[in-house]
């Protein structure tokens, strides 16, 4: 059974959602994003419960230092999608300024 999001969480994958292809922002950075500089570990929680983890793209959140942090697919996939989407924009970027 699904569980409604709390305003929070909505908050939290709004701000996830911000994080450009193949860029990478901290727990702190969303947390201060939201208005709440403080709730590092309350955001890391609500990417935790991430329902939609294909869509809203929690593996671009790292722990401070861009050390990875936690990821609910194993912290090697969660490498494998960064270096993925770094790719990925490096490309759409070399297409979208060689025209």
């Amino acid at each position: 059974m699904k569980r409604e999001m709390t305003l929070f969480e909505c908050k939290v994958y709004k701000a996830t959602l911000s994080i450009p292809l193949g860029k990478l922002r901290t727990y702190a950075w969303i947390a201060r994003k939201i208005g709440r500089p403080k709730a590092c570990r309350a955001v890391g929680q609500a990417l935790k419960r991430n329902p939609y983890p294909l869509i809203i793209p929690c593996h671009r959140v790292v722990a401070a230092g861009n050390r990875l942090g936690g990821y609910s697919g194993g912290k090697r996939k969660k490498k494998m999608l960064i270096g993925l989407e770094r790719g990925l924009a490096r490309i759409i970027y070399f297409t979208k300024n060689s025209n």
